[in-house]
This record gives structure tokens, sequence and C-alpha cells, in this order.
């Protein structure tokens, strides 16, 4: 297998409508998770091909047509796109487990949600008071509040679970009216490849999305470009303070989704066992680089000795291997400098006297990978670094508390906000609970995310919301129009 029979223009950038040569030789080797074998080369962007993808960008949404369609006219591209992404969607399972280590069952499973994400835009279209009538208070005969496109959009995206957050970005910034620059993860680019082949089949006009691959020196010219009017980010917490302070100085819109260190709280009337079972389930999803995976567990002391053994005999259990065989329960970690990140925060764990209760090693039985045991440990405080610092791992920190009230307060004693989880059989409690947790998230018995609804968090954990209508806020700005009279030409006005 070539790369060619991975993605279709590795070699070239997709600029303006077209597959076009990069301005300097620099390539990107992307490394099989599983194996360490080549899986990619694909070209590495300079500041000229930031500049060329920007300028491509801002005159499509200056000039070009796409601003000036109308919502329906550019939902029909939102659903052709979704077609060709549809199209591809075998190809694009196999290019994120591959890079990632995500089990290829679930990552096929996925796919579907990636066009449904774009057919949801779409169906916006029809339904969204992209312009609302109100009495004006200041003489006029009416006054119209009216939501256009932010303009020219630079999607940045890392390289755990690309496809969804690519989307999660482009598809309300397409409705709405934006154009897009898709800057890629080195360690990841093939999402953005495959967007790229399907924009293009699905007919999109010149320079309504661009895609490149840079690293980090690189990208920050795109978001200091000042032909970018917005960044989108999903990434660590700390290159989105880097991105905030560059967008402040000049004042550039932006919606950052960052880190997290997300707590399970176990109250005590809910079963152990059913605990651990539960959140091992969802701690080995994408091999832990998950960002709001709950990896702080909080349990009552007389209770942590028992969680930790059943939270370490569920860990114990897991088959860690290919993500392409169907018995695997656990893949890869991404690439080699995140296995030593783990590595080096459980190191860290020992170091500071949490106890190891399972795992903290690599397999055994496997000699090549990115591959990491999934890790328990107890007797955890939660001023440990391992119960401050985001992993990205499989590794799970259980910390004991003294009662409900010192549970809640551990649970928000973090720079993050994420996400949450309140174990209780008491749906009452449950709401109770979830009301005082600082978090974006709080579920009920298990890791739940409704992406289609709503999803970002509180403190450090970022800036906006990504996923149904509170995604489509960001990409668009607000404006009051005072009139004389009823225009014949404003198209579906609500109210």
């Amino acid at each position: 297998m070539t790369v060619h029979d991975i993605i279709e223009n590795p070699e070239k950038f997709y600029i303006d409508g077209a597959w076009t040569a990069p301005s300097g030789t620099a390539q990107i080797t992307v490394l099989n998770s599983a194996t360490e074998e080549v899986f990619e080369v694909v070209a590495e962007a300079q500041e000229a091909d930031v500049n060329r993808a920007v300028e491509a960008a801002r005159r499509a949404f200056d000039r070009g047509p796409w601003p000036r369609m109308s919502h329906e006219e550019r939902a029909d591209y939102l659903r052709r796109l979704a077609d060709e992404l549809d199209k591809r969607a075998e190809r694009h399972a196999r290019i994120w487990t591959t890079e990632s280590g995500v089990l290829h069952s679930i990552a096929a499973a996925r796919m579907g949600s990636i066009a449904a994400t774009y057919r949801y835009y779409a169906d916006l279209a029809a339904t969204y008071p992209f312009q609302e009538r109100h009495p004006s208070a200041s003489g006029g005969e009416l006054a119209l509040l009216v939501r256009e496109p932010v303009g020219v959009v630079g999607a940045i995206v890392p390289w755990n679970g690309t496809p969804g957050l690519i989307t999660s970005k482009v598809a309300p910034a397409l409705l709405a009216g934006c154009t897009v620059i898709v800057k890629a993860s080195p360690e990841a680019p093939g999402s953005a490849y495959i967007l790229a082949e399907a924009a293009h089949a699905a007919g999109l006009p010149e320079g309504v999305v661009n895609i490149l691959t840079a690293d980090r020196e690189v990208s920050e010219k795109l978001v200091a470009h000042p032909g970018v009017d917005k960044i989108a980010f999903t990434g660590s917490t700390v290159a989105g303070m880097k991105i905030g302070a560059i967008c402040g100085g000049r004042i550039a819109r932006q919606t950052l989704e960052l880190g997290g260190k997300s707590p399970a709280l176990i109250l005590d009337d809910y079963d152990v066992e059913t605990a651990a079972r539960t959140i091992t389930e969802k701690a080995t999803f994408l091999t832990g680089q998950v960002c709001a995976s709950l990896t702080r567990i909080l349990v009552s002391r007389s209770r942590h000795d028992d969680l930790v053994e059943a939270l370490s005999s569920n860990f114990a259990t897991v088959n860690v291997g290919d993500p392409f065989e169907s018995a695997c329960q656990m893949g890869p970690l991404a690439m080699s400098r995140q296995r030593d990140r783990v590595e080096g925060y459980i190191a860290k764990g020992k170091d500071e006297g949490a106890v190891l209760a399972t795992g903290g090693g690599r397999p055994a039985h496997l000699n090549r990978g990115y591959f990491v045991e999934p890790t328990v440990f107890g007797n955890v405080e939660n001023s440990f670094t391992i119960a401050r610092e985001e992993i990205f791992g499989p590794v799970l920190s259980v910390i004991p508390v003294d009662g409900e009230r010192e549970m809640i307060d551990v649970a928000n004693d973090t720079n993050f906000g994420l996400n949450a989880s309140v174990f209780t059989n008491d749906f009452d409690k449950a709401y109770s609970v979830a009301r005082e947790i600082r978090s974006g998230t709080v579920g009920q018995n298990s890791y739940r995310a409704e992406l289609g609804l709503a999803f970002g968090g509180f403190k450090q954990s970022g800036l906006g919301r990504e996923g149904g209508t509170e995604g489509l806020h960001p990409y668009l700005e607000t404006k009051v129009v005072v009139l004389d009279g009823m225009p014949s030409n404003a198209g579906r006005i609500a109210g």
C-alpha cells in the first residue's frame, strides 16, 4: 500500500479549490502507532503556504459567492459534502485508527456521525433564526437582529479525535457563511485530506475550504494573520493560552476547547463493582487520549480499597493490542512522544507517594508500537501531580475523601472544568450534586458527552462551545439594522 492509496494528494495542499504544490520541500512523516512503520508522508506548510491559504479564503469571503448565498443554498452544499464523506468512510476510519490508535471497530462506527453532523447543520438552515424582527426603540419602523458570518476561520485541530473535531468546526462555519482554513496536526493529517477530497468532489466554490499541515511555529502564523477573523482551536491548555494571547492582541474571535482533569464522584449508595466496570470501559477509549476522560475517581475513604481493587481487576483484564483486531479492547498511544509523557507521569505518581495498584509499564507481549498498560493509582492526594495535570493516557487516580461535601470540593479543586460524572442511584441527588460541580458537562453513572447539544468547559478547559446550535453561535456576528419599512429582499425573518 502506498500513501496515495491512503490519501489522494499527500505531496500537495488544498488551496483555492485546487491541489497546490507547496512552497518548499519540507515533509512530515507519520508513523503507524501500532507498528512504528511509516504510514503517510505529507507536505509540510511554510509561512508562504499559510499566506496563500488565507488570501484564498479571504478572497472567497470578501468577493466570492459563498457568504452571499442563502443559508438554504449553502445547506445543499453541506449535504453534498456529507454524501462525499460517506463514500470515504471506510478509508477515513482506517486512517484514524492507524494515526491515533483508536479501535477500528469504534472508528468505523463513528464515521456515520461525521456526515450526520453536516446534515444536522444543513437542516438548521430552515429553522435557525438568522434574522429576527423586533420593535424599534430609536424611531424606526422596525429593528432587525441579523446574524452574519464572522468571516475567515482558522480551524486548528489536534491528533486524537481528528474526524469529529474538524467536523464540529467546519460544519457550522460553512452554514454560517464563513470560509475556512483547516490546519491539520502533523501527527494526524489524514482527516483533513479526506475533507479536502470530499469538498472538491462536492463542488464547493474556490477558497471556501482550504487545508494544510504545519507544525507549531508555522501554525502561529495562521493565528496571528490579520486576514483571519476567528480561530477555532482544540488542544492543550498550554497551547490554548498562547493562542488566546495572540488572538487577544488583535481582538480576533476565538473558541478554545482545551484540557480536562475530569472527576467521577462515586457516592456511597452506588455499587463499587458496577462503577469500576463502567469507568474501565470508558477509560480505555482512544487509550485515554480524550480531554474529557474521567481520570480522577473520588470515593469515600471507607470504600477506597474496594474501588481500587475493583478497578485494578477490571484494568488487568483489558486486552491491549492491534486496534484492527476484533478482540482488542485498547490500542496504542498515538506516538512515541505521547508514550514518554504518560510514562513520565506514572513515574511521578510513584515518586510522590501514590500506590501503583495495577499497570504502570509496557505490555510484555508487544515489542513494537506505542503501547502502555492501563494503570490505576490508589491513595492519591488531590495535590499530587497525577491528580492536577492532564496525562492524556489510560491512567486513573483514586482519591479518598471524607464525606460528600469534601467530594464536591475536591471535584472542583482543579484548574479544569470540562467533564464530570456523579455515580448514584438517586436522580435527585445526581441533579443537586451536578449543579454544584463547575464543569461544562456532568453525567450520571457514566462518561457522558452530548456532542450534538453543546460541548466545552469552565475555567482553563476553554472558551465557547461546540455542537448543536450553541456550536453555531461562535461563527456568527450579531448586527442590528434599523429600518423605516420592511424590505422585500430580506429573506426569511423570524418574529
